[in-house]
């Protein structure tokens, strides 16, 4: 069996995504999750998860671009982000102290490290985020055996099917962080699945699916943006909803289990 990471994104964005991703782990159809710690909903919604605790591996989804991030007082849209990054990049002091808060937070309802490191749009490999968060991750973890301390989840698409988006995720410096992170002793994931334009609908995405599943190596990453049923008072909206329902839909499926199945991959 080839041993791959299915990894749900944005987990206590909002109460659907929470509760799809809690589903799905319970079914035994994810492996890993990535949390936002700035949303008000992680401290409640993390007493969930730590019920499937055993079943999936939990990391930190860092945030610069989100809503939470703009109330935070460090937020930005994605492409003013992308345009200060070409520009010079961050603030490294303030990038770091952003970066604190939000490990800070894992930890104190998590009671442990997280499992990895990504990024909400990317954002972790931003010039002047990327350098900062490997020396803090050295600093808070490097006293830890290699293998248990979080890894760092690499943005780089290497499907056949490589479209614009997956170049231009692939182009915000994904080399860059790899090298920084190596030699620094982090360890780093090996290519990113699960790229698409989040349109197309259901059978569109279970197609995908199929193609990065036969692509994707062993411990490679595919990540997934699930969620079930309607969110609730307050809670933000961030314009994919029908792709997170439909995405939801199809991991849930005899189709997905057989897939799995026929490709001869594990969870």
């Amino acid at each position: 069996m080839k041993k791959i990471i299915l990894n749900a994104d944005d987990f206590a964005m909002n109460a659907a995504v929470t509760r799809g991703i809690i589903n799905l782990a319970r079914m035994g159809r994810l492996s890993a999750t990535s949390a936002m710690t700035l949303s008000p909903r992680w401290e409640n919604d993390a007493s969930a998860l730590k019920e499937v605790r055993d079943r999936i591996d939990v990391g930190l989804h860092l945030d610069w671009t989100s809503p939470f991030a703009i109330e935070a007082g460090h937020g930005l849209s994605l492409w003013r982000g992308l345009l200060l990054a070409a520009l010079g990049g961050y603030d490294k002091v303030k990038a770091r102290i952003v970066i604190e808060q939000q490990l800070d937070a894992f930890e104190e309802v998590w009671q442990a490290p997280p499992s990895h490191i990504d990024g909400h749009q990317h954002v972790h490999q931003f010039k002047g985020i990327r350098d900062v968060l490997v020396e803090v991750l050295i600093r808070r973890y490097g006293h830890m055996p290699k293998s248990q301390r979080p890894y760092l989840r690499i943005s780089d698409d290497p499907s056949s099917s490589y479209n614009f988006k997956s170049r231009f995720i692939a182009s915000m410096n994904a080399n860059a962080i790899n090298n920084i992170a190596s030699q620094a002793g982090i360890t780093v994931s090996s290519g990113l699945f699960g790229v698409y334009n989040f349109s197309g609908g259901e059978l569109h995405y279970a197609k995908k699916m199929a193609l990065w599943l036969g692509e994707v190596s062993e411990g490679g990453i595919i990540m997934c943006h699930p969620a079930h049923g309607e969110g609730e008072t307050g809670d933000i909206d961030d314009g994919i909803s029908d792709a997170r329902r439909w995405e939801y839909s199809y991991l849930t499926s005899e189709v997905f289990a057989q897939t799995l199945n026929d490709l001869e991959i594990s969870l």
